[in-house]
């Protein structure tokens, strides 16, 4: 499990939306000091949250800018990634081929590639919808942190 700390910066019901940038890579990262992702943080001073589902955490005790404990699991960050950028890709270059044996109009074929980019990333979609609340896909909340004043 991929645990990162954040703050949180919304709650709505059951779920917490939490802010994180992964500070632990930031330091030891080649790219330190050209890192896209820190130095769009910190010109535009927005930052991403991401939804958390509670899994066994109470949340009735976490209050906005709570610093929280959440956790990914490993296979989510690589089943993701192929689901989001090769599924599309590969509902393209299905669709290229298949429409090449069939029509030797390459606009056709163009048309089919463009068609099969979108019906990728449908599916793409279609999956995230099913799995909104489904914990194994999803950060759960591990544990609400302690700050001694």
């Amino acid at each position: 499990m991929i645990r990162e700390t954040g703050r949180v910066v919304a709650i709505e019901g059951d779920e917490l939306w939490v802010e994180t940038i992964q500070q632990s890579a930031c330091q030891t990262c080649a790219a330190e000091k050209g890192c896209g992702q820190r130095l769009i943080a910190k010109a535009t001073g927005k930052t991403t949250a991401i939804r958390v589902l509670p899994g066994l955490c109470n949340l009735e005790s976490i209050k906005m800018n709570d610093q929280v404990v959440i956790g990914v699991p490993e296979k989510v960050v690589v089943n993701g990634t192929f689901l989001t950028y090769f599924l599309p890709l590969i509902t393209m270059v299905t669709a290229v081929i298949l429409l090449d044996q069939v029509s030797d109009n390459d606009v056709v074929v163009a048309l089919g590639a463009f068609s099969g980019l979108l019906f990728g990333g449908a599916l793409v979609r279609l999956h995230s919808y099913l799995n909104h609340n489904n914990q194994d896909v999803h950060p759960i909340l591990l544990e609400q942190k302690v700050i001694m004043p």
